[in-house]
Formats: structure tokens, sequence, C-alpha cells
């Protein structure tokens, strides 16, 4: 029997988490997507380093002052890893803007179009990238003035369904709703016993917004990520895209046991009204849910601190 990583890609498209080039040779995902987080583990590899060279000396033509060129110079990093992974992928790259922008629609706007300015200018199409932006109320703005720019987006930290339906109703390509992190916080903040993956809280809010795509005709791809272990996986085993470390690959590659598939819009059934949400509404929901609200500021502020340690390595160089 194929393993389940083939069983898998029959009926998901598989994304490699991770900005290690071996790893993505070795997995074949059909995407694969990029954060802070990762380019800094990518930035202190020795395969990394003629990039970052380059990305340095780049930064330096253009002068301006140290702010501007550690800014430049990590926009060009990160496109430059990007570049590296779609020579290998068949699919698209996802480039985050720089998460200390979550709160600031106009400036996220002009970010992202440096970003794909970028690749375009390095001889990749647009229709090849994503730009990751945070499910914010103002990332969600500008995702929606991008869309209409024929700029794709990934919105990031989502962990809330109310997240998720102002993302569908602003015509986001794609979201990323976050499953481990939603268990880390029911592990931290309650008595909860999961004594199946389905009932896994992560699992439960991904599978409740992608009922809800369907039932509603919404093309928003919804790409489950932040896995904690294999079986939330399989359980989510047929969403339209699962974004996977590669320990998680390597362990899904070496089981060859049967895998059931657990979500497809043939049977997908959502309670959900469709709704348009105001900031007001938005604003307000998210405040109700302490998991996301605490989750999204969470990841903000991780984010900002790999970014700086980034620049920081950067600069010491």
């Amino acid at each position: 029997m194929e393993s389940k990583l083939d069983q898998l890609k029959d009926m998901t498209d598989v994304v490699a988490d991770t900005g290690d080039i071996e790893a993505i040779r070795r997995y074949s995902p059909r995407d694969a997507t990029t954060n802070p987080s990762l380019l800094l583990k990518a930035a202190a590899m020795p395969q990394y380093q003629p990039l970052l060279g380059k990305a340095k000396q780049w930064a330096a033509t253009l002068g301006g002052s140290n702010r501007e060129q550690l800014t430049n110079c990590t926009d060009r990093f990160a496109v430059d890893v990007g570049a590296e992974i779609l020579g290998i992928v068949p699919g698209r790259i996802s480039t985050e803007v720089d998460a200390r922008l979550s709160f600031n629609t106009s400036a996220s706007i002009e970010r992202a179009k440096k970003l794909i300015g970028m690749y375009e200018a390095a001889g990749f199409t647009r229709e090849r990238i994503l730009i990751k932006l945070a499910a914010t109320w103002e990332g969600i703005a500008a995702a929606r003035q991008l869309e209409r720019e024929g700029i794709n987006c990934n919105l990031t930290l989502l962990f809330s369904f109310g997240q998720a339906a102002a993302c569908a109703d602003a015509g986001v390509y794609l979201v990323s709703p976050f499953v481990g992190r939603i268990l880390d916080w029911y592990k931290a903040n309650t008595d909860i016993d999961i004594k199946d993956a389905s009932d896994d809280p992560g699992v439960e809010s991904v599978t409740r917004i992608y009922n809800y795509y369907k039932q509603h005709n919404y093309s928003t791809v919804v790409m489950g990520a932040s896995f904690r272990n294999s079986g939330e996986i399989e359980a989510l085993a047929g969403c339209d895209r699962l974004t996977i470390s590669p320990a998680l690959l390597e362990e899904l590659s070496n089981d060859s046991t049967a895998l059931v598939r657990r979500l497809s819009p043939d049977t997908a059934d959502s309670a959900d009204a469709r709704t348009q949400p105001d900031e007001a509404a938005f604003r307000f929901d998210l405040n109700e849910d302490a998991m996301a609200t605490e989750k999204l500021a969470e990841g903000i502020r991780n984010f900002v601190a790999d970014q700086a340690k980034l620049e920081e390595l950067i600069g010491s160089q």
C-alpha cells in the first residue's frame, strides 16, 4: 500500500511548511510557505549564506538609512529563498509581509506590491506567489484590495470562525487556520482530554471553516496549518491543502496503513449562515474569543521577534 503521505496527496494538496530546500526536494510538495521564523532558521544554514550575502550587497547598493537597508535586505532574502523554492515546487510560494505592519492596511499593501515586484523582476509571475498577511481586520482589508489588483493572498494567524468568515467575504485566495496553536491554548487553559483527533479543538475549527466555505460556495482555499501530531493531519484528510513540517512529512511517508478521507465538498454541511461581518462585529466577536485574541496577538509578537532576530543576525555579519 502507498504511504499515508502519498494517499494524502491523492485527496489534498500538500504544502511544505519549511524553508529547507533539501526537505522540499525530498517530499515533493505542491507548494511551500515561509515566515519570519523559518527565514531565521534558513539564515543560519550554510547553504543559504550566499543568498544572505547577495541580499546584503543588494540592499547596500540601494542605500538609505540602516533601518531601510535592513528592511530591503530581509525582503530580498525572503524573495531569493522563495525563488529557490519555486525552482523545485510546481505551485506557489507564500512570502510574508513584515508582521510589524499587521495593523497598517496601506503599509501592508505597499510592502506586498514591493515583494511581488521583486519576484516579477526575478522572472516569476504573480500567479506563483501568495502574499502572507496576519488575519487582523487591517490585514484582511489589505488583502481585499490586493485581490482586486490580481495579487493573491494567504491570511495567516487565523484562529477563529469570525476571522475565516471575514476572509471569505473579502475574496481572499487562501486562509491558513492554525490547528496546533489552538490545541496549545486549550491544554494550557482548560482541562481538555482528547480521546480522538476529531475532537481536537484545532481540527474542529478547520472542519467548521471548510464546511462553511463549501456550503456557501466560497472559492477561498482552506489550508490547515501548525500541526502538533500526525493525528490532526489525518483527521483533516481531504481538506483543500495542508501545510506540514518536515518531521511530520517524514512520519506520514513511513506509515503505509490506510488513510480515510474526512473532508469533502460533496459531504460538506454547515449550520452557519452566510455572513458579511463589518469592522465592529469582527472586533467584538474576536474580543469575545479569548483563545483567538490571545493566540493572534502572541503569533504577531513572535513573528516580530523573529524578524528582529533576523535583522540582528544580518547586522552583525
